[in-house]
């Protein structure tokens, strides 16, 4: 058999991926994008919402194919759309359909004021979707780090053990999920995130600021973590430019950027 199956290769794009929500009566909405750009081995570290990269335009375009994706399988209750968006920031690929509440939904919960995990409950009992797409306005700007048990200075080695001293951040709009506490052993058997810190800014400069004083007062002992890390990149100039793309951490490490 000749054939041949080509696939578009699009280099440095964005992760641009779009939080649905939908019931069984054929009403479906999003809450809006998130930038998960910031990932190693297709694993993403930073996250946040809404994505700086998009005008009011393909924001609009890119909800309505993510709504209409949604629609054209007939789907029920919350999902992601997720794209590759071009270096031109013009052209957007469907990548694929995550058919479950996400580690980053919490993102669109603080820019949105939704509860999402609660809209799913109802939506799954057979009630119909409580707000339309009209009363979903994005206010500030959220970010989420990942804290995981490894070592990045020793390519990420995973850091299994007994977390015996934790102290976690608090404050105006900043949100901490974890079932992390003191004598919590974190096992070699699953994933390595441990928590995930999210924080609301007026925007994303304020955004960025409030995230880096939540790390500085986190505390784990016992593991290693990627807190130090995560430090870093939120003072990358890159970074903070927005400019980070899906190849932004390999770069980093090289210190290319």
């Amino acid at each position: 058999n000749d054939e041949m199956y080509l696939e578009k290769l699009v280099l440095r794009p964005r992760h641009i991926e779009f939080q649905v929500l939908a019931d069984r009566y054929g009403n479906v909405i999003h809450l809006g994008d998130r930038d998960c750009s910031v990932q190693r081995r297709n694993q993403k570290l930073i996250e946040e919402a809404p994505a700086r990269c998009l005008t009011p335009e393909l924001r609009e375009r890119m909800g309505a194919a993510a709504v209409k994706a949604a629609k054209a399988v007939g789907y029920e209750n919350a999902g992601t759309v997720e794209f590759l968006l071009d270096p031109d920031r013009e052209h957007f690929y469907f990548m694929e359909m995550n058919t479950r509440i996400q580690v980053e939904h919490c993102v669109t919960e603080m820019v949105t004021h939704t509860d999402l995990v609660g809209e799913m409950i109802r939506v799954a009992a057979g009630e119909v979707l409580s707000f339309s797409q009209d009363d979903i306005q994005l206010h500030g700007h959220a970010i989420e780090c990942r804290i995981n048990a490894e070592m990045p200075e020793k390519n990420f080695m995973p850091s299994p053990g007994t977390i015996s001293q934790t102290h976690l951040p608090g404050g105006n709009g900043v949100r901490v999920d974890t079932a992390a506490y003191d004598g919590f052993e974190i096992t070699p058997y699953y994933d390595s995130m441990i928590a995930k810190v999210i924080v609301l800014g007026r925007n994303r400069t304020e955004a960025i600021a409030k995230m880096r004083t939540a790390l500085e007062e986190m505390v784990v002992v016992g593991v290693q973590t990627n807190l130090d890390f995560q430090y870093s990149i939120l003072e990358n100039e890159t970074f903070c430019a927005g400019e980070a793309n899906t190849s932004f951490i390999e770069r980093f490490l090289a210190g290319e950027v």
